[in-house]
């Protein structure tokens, strides 16, 4: 009964469309839900994802959940994981996707889950890394723990929004650095982030991680622009 009074002032809305959600129970709207713009690109080892790491890291298998498209579902989702403090988005599409990926042939192997890591800089000015919390979801649904600390950004680069993909590389190069190579050795490892766009931040991020004896790398993100 508390509940339903608390929804009565504040409705509980859908993170995606805003409207209010006519079951408060739910996250989503079923509206909203039916039409996520799903890429399936775990499926085929071979997708548009995959291709962007193609000649320039060794990776895996590569995909993303969703597709991202300006003034979409999937943007407002996004905007308010890294900027509104809704953590809860990222650990909600996380345990979606997981189970999509646990019933993948090429994510069956993962050891360990892996987020980009945050500057601490911009960490502690955001307060969460919205990474960590698609990894958290991942986590939840695949069953396989998280490593949130053993790859550090040792450098805070410049925001990659507006950079080229030649930029975006410069602005990342060496940056992220292995804590414990021990723990990783021979490990297959899932590496996350919110969006890719180039991909460059994530290649970073995976040739640190590759620089370790019998390390396989393995790249979901929630999102492809």
């Amino acid at each position: 009964m508390f509940k339903s009074f608390i929804n009565l002032i504040y409705p509980a809305c859908c993170p995606a469309c805003n409207k209010v959600l006519m079951n408060p129970n739910d996250f989503i709207c079923t509206h909203c839900r039916y039409h996520l713009p799903k890429t399936n690109f775990h499926l085929h080892q071979d997708n548009p994802v995959s291709r962007r790491f193609s000649g320039r890291v060794n990776i895996q298998s590569a995909a993303s959940f969703l597709y991202f498209s300006k003034g979409g579902i999937v943007q407002e989702m996004i905007g308010k994981l890294k900027y509104r403090g809704r953590k809860d988005i990222g650990i909600y599409l996380g345990e979606i996707y997981g189970h999509d990926l646990h019933e993948s042939d090429f994510y069956k192997t993962i050891d360990v889950i892996i987020p980009v890591p945050l500057h601490k800089d911009k960490f502690k000015k955001r307060g969460y890394n919205q990474s960590e919390q698609f990894a958290t979801g991942l986590s939840k649904s695949m069953n396989i723990p998280t490593d949130y600390l053993n790859v550090i950004r040792k450098e805070n680069s410049n925001t990659q929004t507006k950079k080229g993909r030649y930029a975006r590389w410069e602005n990342v190069e060496e940056i992220f650095s292995v804590n414990n190579i021990e723990t990783l050795k021979g490990k297959h490892i899932l590496l996350v982030d919110d969006v890719v766009t180039t991909g460059s931040t994530l290649e970073a991020t995976a040739a640190a991680i590759l620089l370790i004896p019998g390390a396989i790398v393995s790249i979901a993100t929630i999102a492809c622009a």
